[in-house]
């Protein structure tokens, strides 16, 4: 079937025998924690996809790697969902080291070659929390700089390891500052401890971690210029969208794997394939229009937009979607097995990721009248 060959094409360029390894094992295997899909993940090289060539990486453009992620999502939905965490954290550090502090760049080349998973600390998961600012703090003692605070869920909390932190720095002498902090998981004072109470998405791992009296070399944490006003600087505009894209394209993947059950089940040449294809395809082309803009256009607020329409834009695409699929299969479907069910309900969870349609209704019509993003 020539549905989603585009996609796992891709995927196999980049991340050769991944797909064919995630389909060996059935869904409900891959979606339990521990998954064998991340240890699939690592063998395959995926956490090089958005690692530059010169740094030992894949150096995959963000077309190609939306696609790769559509692909991924439509295996193993909670693998896309961990590794977009994985992959907007290396993508950060890209683009700090374009003007960091140089340690940038061998950890990323360590990252590539030593196939090291990044847990992105960052601040999500909090009804009403605004994302640029975080619960862990950071404040300078003795020559080091001492975290203490804690992030759930966290994905790939139990197989990170580094952990990838927003916190915020005090010194005392003004307002907050946003930072980015590195972790290696086996710093003294880490500690996960169990969060994620549901089936649906348990295989990304997305429990708690809690920083206590963590103390790192002031190198490992990258202050960023975003303070109490909550307008995101260069480097976080770079996180955002590359967030943004890869959430949007896994979650597709996951409702495509419903739409793919539905192509395989209904017979007949007279059968309209359009009330499954048409919303998610064109969803996927809104993301894939950012994804290429990225390559040519320079990355300000307003392409951060137009990556969050077409992430608004999805979540309608996918709740129609999974209501025509799950029609369409019917109860026979529904009662014989629990993967379509299980694939509708993780496709919902879109809706559950920052920053949420109506905490960014404000802020969108503020840019629309001129002032600069802020992020809800």
């Amino acid at each position: 079937m020539r549905y989603l060959h585009t996609e796992r094409t891709t995927l196999e360029t980049l991340m050769p025998g991944l797909d064919a390894a995630l389909a060996e094992h059935p869904l409900t295997e891959l979606e339990r924690a521990p998954s064998p899909a991340i240890a699939h993940f690592r063998a395959a090289g995926g956490p090089a996809l958005l690692v530059p060539v010169r740094d030992g990486g894949s150096g995959a453009t963000p077309l190609q790697a939306v696609r790769a992620q559509r692909a991924v999502g439509a295996r193993c939905p909670s693998l896309a969902v961990a590794t977009t965490m994985h992959h907007f954290s290396v993508a950060g550090l890209v683009r700090a080291a374009q003007d960091g502090t140089g340690m940038e760049t061998p950890l990323l080349e360590t990252i590539a070659t030593g196939r090291l998973l990044l847990a992105s600390g960052f601040a999500e998961g909090n009804t009403g929390q605004n994302i640029l600012r975080p619960h862990i703090t950071a404040r300078p003692v003795d020559g080091r700089m001492v975290l203490n605070g804690r992030k759930a869920p966290c994905s790939l909390s139990r197989s990170m390891d580094l952990l990838t932190a927003s916190v915020a720095v005090t010194d005392g002498k003004g307002a907050p500052r946003l930072a980015i902090a590195l972790i290696p998981a086996g710093t003294p004072g880490l500690e996960i401890r169990p969060f994620w109470r549901t089936p649906v998405l348990a295989g990304a791992e997305s429990d708690e971690v809690v920083l206590t009296d963590v103390a790192l070399d002031p190198d490992m944490v990258v202050v960023t210029e975003v303070t109490a006003d909550a307008v995101p600087d260069a480097v976080n505009i770079a996180g955002f969208l590359w967030f943004e894209l890869l959430l949007t394209a896994g979650y597709l993947g996951i409702v495509s794997a419903l739409v793919e059950r539905v192509l395989d089940h209904r017979d007949g040449p007279g059968e309209d394939p359009a009330p499954y294809l048409v919303d998610t395809d064109a969803a996927m082309l809104a993301v894939e229009a950012v994804a290429r803009a990225m390559d040519t256009e320079e990355w300000t607020d307003t392409l951060l937009v137009h990556a969050l329409a077409a992430r608004y834009a999805a979540q309608d695409a996918i709740a129609r979607t999974a209501h025509a699929c799950l029609t369409a299969l019917g109860g026979m479907a529904f009662i014989g097995s629990p993967d379509c069910g299980y694939l509708a309900s993780a496709a919902s969870a879109l809706t559950h990721h920052p920053p949420a349609r109506r905490r960014m209704a404000r802020p969108l019509r503020d840019y629309l009248d001129g002032r600069p993003l802020r992020i809800g």
